[in-house]
């Protein structure tokens, strides 16, 4: 099964803004992964060591400038965005594609985001925007309408105990790397409807956050693993609001987890 999912231009991730800045930073991991195949982002090639450590040239951040006190502006104003657009036409240094990261794109005055609209229009074809918004209906409506939309941070009820400990059994078998336990664990729980898996995976996502953020022991999985797994995570849920049979889901779960390094 194809491993690698294609990836829009430009994207609004709505929600609370801490959770929000880290899933764009995972998705713009994702677009400048330079790996060859398999679950991106890998976490382990040139390009991700460069995300995790702040220093990619082609990961763009634009947010509220600081006052001569220090303190962010209340606007992200239309300059800062004709400087983006100034750049955007510039070949990426070391990537397929660069990536503007807006964070506190809500604060966009009218004039920002009608600049930003040219560009989301007719983008370069090796740009992608990412949109760190508290709530989409900040944004215009133009705007919004030429963005796929992600939501995260919610005030979700926690999924049901059956999913977690399902959840809890997925990643012990990916840090053991027992590929054979894998298959069992995927046949075992092929006639689970949507729902049910839905919930298995966004508890497998929810104990993935707690382990990268160190709420949870870490299961003896690397950093990059992590951030694989949460990928993965993100590619099942996208297959499964397409209603891909569980079955399929599973298969591709059983394939993906334990990558050869």
């Amino acid at each position: 099964m194809e491993s690698e999912r294609k990836l829009a231009h430009a994207y609004i991730i709505a929600g609370q803004p801490e959770p929000g800045y880290a899933r764009a930073k995972l998705l713009a991991q994702e677009m400048l992964c330079s790996a060859a195949g398999g679950v991106k982002p890998c976490g382990l090639c040139r390009n991700c060591r460069k995300v995790l450590s702040g220093n990619h040239p082609d990961l763009i951040v634009v947010g509220r400038q600081a006052d001569d006190k220090g303190k962010a502006k209340r606007e992200i104003y239309v300059d800062q965005i004709r400087d983006v657009a100034a750049t955007a036409a510039i070949l990426p240094n070391e990537a397929e594609r660069k990536v503007y990261i807006l964070r506190d794109a809500g604060t966009m005055n009218p004039a920002a985001q009608n600049a930003l609209l040219k560009l989301l229009e007719e983008p370069p074809e090796f740009d992608a925007f990412l949109l760190v918004a508290d709530n989409a209906d900040q944004l215009l409506e133009t705007v919004r309408s030429r963005c796929v939309p992600l939501t995260v941070g919610g005030e979700e009820d926690a999924p049901p105990a059956e999913a977690r400990d399902r959840a809890e059994r997925y990643l012990d078998l990916a840090a053991a790397k027992a590929r054979i336990s894998l298959i069992s664990f995927a046949g075992e729980n092929g006639e689970l409807g949507n729902a049910e898996m839905l919930d298995f995976v966004r508890a497998a996502r929810m104990l993935i956050a707690d382990m990268l953020c160190r709420r949870l022991p870490d299961r003896k999985l690397s950093r990059a693993e992590l951030l694989r797994l949460a990928a993965l995570m993100d590619k099942a849920e996208e297959y499964l609001r397409f209603n891909v049979s569980t079955k399929h889901v599973l298969g591709m779960l059983t394939v993906d987890t334990i990558q050869e390094q």
